[in-house]
């Protein structure tokens, strides 16, 4: 019956009724004793030398009094005694040796007392263990009970704190200082990604950095002391621009520093930082502005354009990159009132403003125009490709569109404008065939630059009519990356020949022999034949400067070591990746060889003549 009574009363095993009520309340009694034991050394510290006094003049004042003691007890109790204190002498000293205490004597700048009584806090703090996590304790600030984590903070009077406590506590102590990072060495990972990071810039250069180069990056580094450019060349100038939009420096502060009342020129990198009245600020302080050059101008709207056509001022160069907020409606005002003197228009990712019905004004308002380049232009149709065919002054062309547009209309502009046309790019063209290049090799004759990517209906066969018996001179640029077969059933089979194969790529490199950029990225139905043929011992290209070859399967160590020898003159880098079969090639001194598939990295800087 007792037991059942207890069972219903929640008393079980060796828990009293007691333990209960004392846990329902927060009440520990372990923590009880151990306040208590520190209680009772504290005390025992505190009022050993005093409790000795008091017994000693009491044995004086009753010599003639003799009480039986137990020996053996008081020569115990003697002992325990003596054994405390010198413990706890050994403790004082230990705490007299420390660092922080002589630093907190040094700022309380305390006399013999208030030493004494920072001895004794310590002391206590000492003596004093501190819960274990998991277990309760008081805020030593607050006194509100709460349970100790590994995270919980020292309070500086001893004891811990909580929570609420410990998060003010580090507010008001001071920051730590952080430890300034070692610069990395000559062959250490960081220096190994900086080296990969210029060469994919394009800014790598084998050999030491050139006076210019390393001013520029101190001028970088501490660009908040700087006042003023002075009379800088306009190339050093642009270089400082180009390292300070890489690092994203380019603000309103900063922006002061590339605009000279006596300029022509301004550009700037990145202006994703630069608001409407910094664009407007512009026109204000260089009245003789010629060639203007925003990339990421977010913030160059309508109110911008509004307030250039009020000034005088005659562009012959404009570039503008995300302008993205700029209508339609003050692209035709801005062409009808300053078209006449306009030579070159840029303009990127301008997504729905930048239409067809802006390039039908490029007949009429701009008689000068001799570059026009859309790119990223989700608006333009073929309506607007024909309407620049009616632009006869213009010299380069470069389009990169979103919506389709046919051959035909490509067709149209290359027999309208072709003949003195030298520059001439589509880019993401997979509808372009083998028209457009009949059309080129017929009406082309001043061509130096020609792009064409990503075509999937021309074949080999036109590539060889295109570059065999062309009247046209030798190109200085070639671009025909990923003109290839897209099968993903049967992706090495190429029975048509579609896109740029062997013969394709034979007639093309005997065309232009003095190319200083050919790119062939993706065609990878050239064989090694092909290759080695091109580039064979007899063969030599004096004006390669750089040749990209990557997803060609067929490339191995013997035709990038013929490669290199052909192009031994100017030849500064060559890019491989993917192509599998490169394994091990002796770099020659000064060249780069970029996507090796191996462990040695990126990029082989040859060190061998």
């Amino acid at each position: 019956m007792s037991r059942q009574n207890g069972a219903g009363n929640g008393i079980r095993g060796p828990h009293s009724a007691l333990t209960d009520f004392l846990a329902s309340h927060n009440i520990s009694a372990n923590q009880i004793r151990r306040d208590a034991e520190a209680r009772r050394r504290a005390a025992a510290a505190d009022g050993a030398p005093a409790n000795q006094t008091e017994q000693q003049e009491e044995e004086d004042d009753d010599d003639d009094v003799v009480l039986p003691r137990p020996r053996g007890r008081r020569v115990a109790a003697v002992t325990g005694e003596e054994k405390r204190k010198k413990e706890n002498k050994e403790i004082i000293d230990k705490i007299k040796a420390k660092k922080s205490f002589q630093k907190r004597k040094r700022l309380n700048d305390s006399d013999d007392g208030d030493e004494e009584e920072l001895l004794g806090t310590l002391f206590k703090q000492r003596a004093a263990p501190l819960p274990l996590p998991g277990q309760m304790d008081n805020c030593a600030a607050c006194g509100k009970r709460f349970t100790v984590t590994p995270y919980s903070r020292n309070s500086p009077d001893g004891g811990l704190l909580c929570t609420p406590c410990g998060k003010e506590l580090a507010k008001d102590a001071a920051p730590a200082k952080r430890k300034p990072k070692r610069p990395t060495t000559g062959t250490g990972v960081g220096r190994r990604r900086q080296i990969a990071s210029a060469v994919l810039d394009g800014s790598y250069h084998p050999g030491a950095k050139s006076l210019v180069t390393l001013c520029i990056q101190t001028l970088a580094k501490n660009i908040d002391l700087a006042e003023d450019l002075g009379e800088l060349h306009p190339m050093v100038v642009d270089k400082i621009a180009r390292k300070l939009s890489k690092h994203r420096l380019v603000d309103p502060r900063t922006l002061n520093l590339f605009l000279q009342s006596t300029a022509e020129e301004v550009n700037i990198y990145d202006g994703g930082k630069l608001s409407s009245d910094d664009f407007i600020k512009i026109f204000q302080t260089v009245p003789n502005l010629k060639q203007l050059k925003i990339r990421n101008a977010v913030h160059f709207k309508d109110e911008v354009m509004d307030y250039l056509l009020t000034r005088n001022i005659e562009l012959e160069d404009f570039y503008l990159h995300g302008a993205n907020l700029l209508s339609s409606e003050h692209w035709k005002k801005f062409l009808r009132k300053r078209g006449k003197s306009l030579k070159s228009l840029r303009v990127y990712w301008t997504d729905k403003h930048f239409g067809d019905d802006v390039l039908a004004e490029l007949g009429e308002c701009c008689p000068s125009l001799e570059r026009l380049k859309v790119s990223h232009n989700q608006a333009v149709t073929g309506e607007g490709v024909k309407s620049i065919a009616k632009v006869k002054s213009l010299r380069h062309v470069s389009l990169e569109l979103r919506k389709s547009v046919h051959p035909d209309i490509f067709v149209h502009l290359l027999e309208k404008i072709g003949h003195d046309l030298q520059t001439f790019s589509i880019t993401r063209v997979p509808n372009a065939d083998n028209t457009i290049l009949d059309a080129a090799h017929n009406h082309c004759r001043s061509l130096r630059k020609l792009r064409i990517t990503d075509s999937e209906a021309m074949t080999d066969e036109g590539f060889v009519r295109l570059f065999t018996g062309w009247l046209n001179p030798g190109l200085e640029f070639i671009d025909l990356n990923n003109c290839r077969q897209i099968d993903s059933a049967h992706p090495r089979s190429n029975p048509d020949n579609v896109g740029l194969c062997s013969n394709g790529f034979q007639a093309m490199m005997a065309h232009s022999r003095k190319a200083k950029y050919i790119s062939v990225q993706g065609c990878r139905h050239i064989t090694a034949e092909a290759f080695e043929k091109s580039f064979s011992a007899t063969t030599v290209y004096p004006e390669m400067k750089k040749l990209e070859i990557s997803f060609c399967e067929e490339v191995n160590d013997f035709i990038v070591g013929s490669i290199f020898r052909s192009c031994a003159a100017q030849l500064r880098e060559l890019v491989v990746f993917g192509c599998m079969k490169v394994r091990d090639v002796v770099v020659p001194h000064g060249k780069l060889l970029i996507g090796v598939p191996n462990a040695l990295g990126m990029v082989i800087d040859g060190n061998d003549d």
